[in-house]
């Protein structure tokens, strides 16, 4: 179900794939069953997609990295998982090094004019709104909601169901199960809607609440951690390992 006007040069497409009016397929391009590519979309050479993804008209997937270090022969690509929603003029840049991919995972919703950045590793059920940009080598966990004309700074990090509220400025890691909001981005408190919808019970909150009020009252970081590696909940924990690996620092709650 390929438009006549529609380019398709060397891809590797799946059942049921529909590509639109003036779309371009480069070669080497793998797509999964049952996508759909819409009008003017452009997915370019070294990307593979999965099944039933969405990309809306205007799109670009694939494009080369803004890195100036990146040389024009460099073979790199982009992965994107299944049932993904990428509307009206977003854009996922490829890889900046020989090999290097930028992934995005399943079921997320990049609206429109997101970007995902070279490098990046984007997981499950994100969604990026409207402008929301990754610079480079941006990490983000699974959930994690991105709110309109967010940017977040290279090498950030976005934990799992993280909120980060509208036009923030992230230079530093936005912790797991947390709103981030502000210019600079501080912590706000947990994402409880957030948390909610993820299916946390009450019991794994009231943990989550605790571990945040030990960063609230400015209780040293090293022992927050410590206390937190001995909580029985699996979300404490979590948010422990992230605090220990962080080489741009977090987020601090506001005073």
């Amino acid at each position: 179900m390929i438009h006549a006007t529609a380019i398709v040069d060397g891809a590797r497409l799946g059942a049921g794939v529909q590509v639109g009016p003036y779309a371009v397929i480069e070669e080497g391009v793998e797509i999964g069953e049952g996508c759909r590519i819409a009008a003017h979309a452009v997915i370019k050479r070294h990307t593979r997609m999965g099944a039933r993804n969405r990309v809306a008209e205007h799109a670009v997937i694939g494009g080369e990295p803004q890195d100036v270090k990146f040389g024009a022969d460099t073979v790199s690509g982009v992965e994107i998982g299944d049932d993904n929603i990428i509307r009206e003029g977003a854009t996922i840049h490829r890889g900046s090094r020989p090999d290097a991919l930028t992934r995005v995972g399943s079921g997320c919703m990049l609206m429109v004019g997101a970007h995902v950045g070279h490098d990046c590793v984007v997981g499950n059920q994100v969604v990026l709104v409207n402008n929301a940009a990754l610079a480079g080598e941006v990490t983000v966990g699974d959930r994690a909601f991105i709110s309109a004309g967010v940017g977040v700074h290279q090498f950030c990090r976005v934990g799992r169901v993280a909120m980060i509220g509208g036009l923030a400025k992230v230079v530093q890691d936005a912790l797991p199960f947390v709103t981030t909001d502000g210019n600079p981005a501080r912590a706000r408190g947990l994402n409880l809607v957030g948390l909610r919808r993820a299916g946390f019970k009450a019991a794994e909150i009231a943990e989550l609440k605790d571990a945040y009020r030990m960063l609230y009252q400015r209780v040293p970081l090293k022992e927050a951690i410590e206390r937190m590696k001995k909580g029985s909940g699996a979300a404490v924990k979590e948010l422990a390992r992230f605090l220990e690996s962080s080489k741009r620092g977090f987020a601090h709650p506001q005073e």
